[in-house]
């Protein structure tokens, strides 16, 4: 592997500034009869190489980073087209000017820091669900996208799903009528009998560079890697992982993307009676959206619809009818009446995404916004994270999407952002 080196504040502000590049690649340089050219290759890093990380690393990847040398040395035997660069220190990867562009697959609680660092470089970002571990955060990936020119999509990547974009078609062309509510089920959060009592970190972890941002907590092998998701400094629970799969599906279905009223969240869920996961055992959300008036609910555990049963799905009742749409990653799947639809002359047509990585990657060439984009990323997460608000609150809570604020609750507020641990800061 290659050896580390620490990056100074002055280095690494120089060399993102020296590593800006265009957000559209010129005509000229893009291969004839649909062959690349040697200028139309985008250069891909990953950062984050285990679990769905493992996934991104492609043949031609040319960097990778993890703070896991057993996971950085697997992720490196997939790369088959040259040697990628290798570091366990993701700055190094956005130093470098042979980097277009970074797929971010870290724990929630890195995702906003990152991205955001990465458009400051320069780099267009391909960033894991959930989108971010607060709305502060997200608002900010979003502001950095824009400020600096770049292109940033979501993995939550059930939008470049077919089944999921026949089930958009449906809705969205009246098929259900009027939407008046949508149920979603899904299986309740991890458990554990552990009490996390500090272990010796393995050798060749760097967990206080896992930790980055989150505040301190002893090493224990079920706080790190997948379990982080059982933890409100990290992941939070399914609401906030799976829920930016489902609720960005039901964004999408609803066409609430754009939605800038209020809404009232209430929450109920039972914490862990054993164990250190802080992330509540189950979990029952109802938001009510006003103007128009419609009810989205999360059920955890939840009862799937037997007309067409699955693990995770919803159910989309309207004023004509109703719809069951299953999973909201790139497994969707959705009932036959509405892969079986068509479009209506004069009716709302979808985009279809060839791809969620190929979308990102062509949008990285025209400059236009991808399926997924960020705002809409920050959007869907806004509302993931107002049921985990609600819940802490223990009590109803009302959020202005267009003020990005609650309803005359400072105690709510106060938890749009958290602070980071030092010396890591959120800067666009």
């Amino acid at each position: 592997m290659t050896p580390d080196k620490p990056i100074s504040r002055r280095s690494f502000v120089g060399g993102a500034a020296a590593a800006t590049l265009p957000a559209i690649v010129p005509g000229s340089a893009l291969a004839g009869r649909g062959r690349q050219g040697a200028n139309d290759r985008i250069r891909v890093a990953v950062i984050g190489t285990g679990g769905m990380g493992t996934g991104h690393v492609a043949p031609d990847t040319v960097a990778l980073c993890d703070v896991d040398d057993g996971h950085l040395a697997n992720a490196a035997k997939r790369v088959t087209e040259g040697t990628p660069f290798l570091t366990k220190d993701f700055r190094r990867i956005l130093d470098r000017k042979d980097v277009d562009a970074v797929i971010i697959a870290t724990p929630d609680h890195w995702h906003a820091l990152m991205t955001v660092m990465a458009c400051q470089a320069g780099k267009h970002v391909m960033s894991e669900k959930p989108t971010a571990k607060t709305i502060a955060e997200a608002r900010a990936m979003v502001t950095a996208a824009r400020k600096y020119n770049r292109v940033v999509q979501i993995h939550a990547q059930g939008r470049s799903n077919g089944n999921a974009h026949a089930a958009c078609r449906y809705v969205r062309n009246g098929g259900i009528g009027d939407v008046e509510r949508v149920d979603v089920w899904h299986p309740v959060n991890f458990g554990t009998d552990s009490w996390g009592e500090e272990q010796p970190v393995p050798a060749g972890f760097d967990y206080d560079m896992w930790l980055g941002p989150a505040r301190w907590a002893p090493y224990h092998p079920q706080r790190t890697h997948f379990n982080f998701r059982w933890f409100m400094d990290y992941g939070a629970g399914f609401i906030r992982d799976r829920g930016n799969h489902a609720l960005s599906i039901v964004s999408w279905l609803t066409d609430n993307d754009g939605y800038r009223g209020l809404v009232t969240v209430e929450a109920k869920g039972d914490p862990h009676l054993s164990g250190f996961y802080d992330a509540p055992a189950n979990m029952n959300v109802t938001w009510r959206f006003h103007k128009p008036e419609w009810v989205l609910t999360w059920s955890q555990p939840g009862t799937p619809n037997p007309r067409f049963p699955g693990d995770w799905g919803a159910t989309y009742t309207g004023s004509k009818g109703d719809l069951v749409v299953l999973g909201g990653d790139g497994g969707c799947d959705t009932e036959q009446k509405a892969k079986e639809f068509t479009v209506p002359s004069g009716g709302v047509e979808i985009y279809k995404s060839p791809g969620h990585r190929e979308n990102w990657l062509d949008c990285i060439r025209t400059g236009k916004r991808p399926v997924m984009d960020v705002e809409i990323g920050h959007h869907v997460i806004t509302i993931c994270i107002l049921g985990n608000i609600a819940w802490r609150l223990q009590r109803k809570v009302t959020y202005d999407f267009a003020a990005e604020r609650f309803i005359g609750d400072e105690e709510a507020d106060r938890m749009i952002g958290e602070p980071m641990r030092a010396p890591w800061k959120l800067q666009v």
